[in-house]
């Protein structure tokens, strides 16, 4: 029965600046009582410190894992590496620093082999200062926030439409039929996972939350994508580019989209942090109306590569379906270095 199960998963792993807590989370991949059928470490560190090197370099070359090193960081191109590259129908992506419970492989595969209709499943994810607990969606928000505030620490299944990648189970060929994940998210790509699942969710595909899918997040305090100091005292804007670029890309008019970059701006300075520290607020705004310029010019760089059937449509998902799993040309091919598998 395990083999069953393992192989229809792969499970991809970006990671960037992370040692010591990388090779704990593979280790504790590797023991589960239903491992994936691969394992693949998309790697964007420059260099490691000796033991993890050796231990990646043991794993690759005995095959225990596949091991694709980049020259150039960026979570969503990564994560587009790693799903041209799984050679399973489902891709689960993790982040390098967690702790998975014990079924979580298990889980996401029998919940995509009972519903054909899913195309995405997000497993529990629990912060270091929360605890699994039974607790409902709130579905206060709407338009472009809807189910932003989803309790993904929750216990209970539920059907949504947002994501987070730490704990991401996708059907790979609907995923590269969507384009795969948007590499115009920069700097922390904040809220690419949201577009992700917009495009999704507008292209007929369900997405459904596993409380019992579980992984324990470290949130380890060096590499990933907190390896570039808080957003709240900065002036760069890669803190909030993400949020201003999806919010042009699916606004349904452009008034709409600017309301809804005037608010976040506004949100980002009406915390309490800012309240005990109004010295900082002028860097923030500065931070945020570079963030809104950077992503009007990444939306008209993206328009430019665009023809009028290039979107993701359901239309042209469905076309798109038509062609073989291994057909990847959806998806830009990476800036990879060479490859240890």
């Amino acid at each position: 029965m395990a083999n069953q199960f393992s192989s229809l998963i792969s499970i991809v792993i970006p990671t960037y600046g992370r040692d010591a807590v990388l090779i704990q989370t593979i280790c504790s991949l590797l023991e589960l009582a239903h491992p994936a059928n691969e394992i693949l470490i998309v790697d964007q560190s420059m260099t490691h410190d000796e033991p993890t090197e050796r231990q990646l370099s043991e794993w690759a070359h005995g095959q225990t894992i596949r091991w694709i090193r980049r020259r150039s960081p960026s979570i969503t191109a990564a994560m587009n590496d790693g799903l041209r590259q799984a050679r399973s129908k489902l891709v689960l992506f993790l982040d390098d620093d967690i702790k998975p419970r014990s079924e979580l492989v298990r889980i996401h595969r029998d919940a995509h082999v009972s519903d054909e209709n899913l195309w995405a499943t997000v497993g529990q994810i629990v912060q270091p200062w929360q605890s699994p607990e039974d607790r409902p969606a709130p579905k206060k928000l709407s338009g472009l926030r809807v189910d932003e505030d989803f309790p993904f620490h929750s216990s209970r299944n539920s059907s949504l439409q947002n994501v987070m990648a730490g704990n991401l189970c996708v059907k790979r060929h609907h995923a590269i039929a969507l384009g795969g994940f948007d590499e115009n998210f920069i700097g922390s790509a904040f809220r690419f996972e949201t577009e992700f699942a917009h495009r999704l969710t507008k292209a007929g595909g369900l997405i459904r939350f596993l409380g019992d899918a579980g992984i324990d997040h470290l949130r380890a305090d060096h590499g990933g994508t907190r390896d570039k100091g808080s957003h709240l005292t900065s002036m760069d804007p890669r803190h909030g580019i993400g949020d201003h670029y999806f919010a042009l890309l699916h606004s349904p008019s452009p008034l709409s989209a600017y309301v809804y970059c005037a608010r976040r701006t506004l949100r980002e300075i009406r915390t309490k942090f800012h309240l005990r520290h109004p010295w900082w607020i002028p860097a923030k705004l500065i931070g945020e109306c570079r963030a809104f310029l950077g992503a009007l010019r990444l939306l008209r760089q993206k328009r430019k590569h665009l023809t009028p059937a290039s979107d993701s449509r359901a239309i042209d998902v469905q076309r798109s379906l038509a062609k073989p799993p291994h057909a990847d040309s959806d998806i830009r091919s990476p800036r990879s270095s060479s490859r240890i598998a």
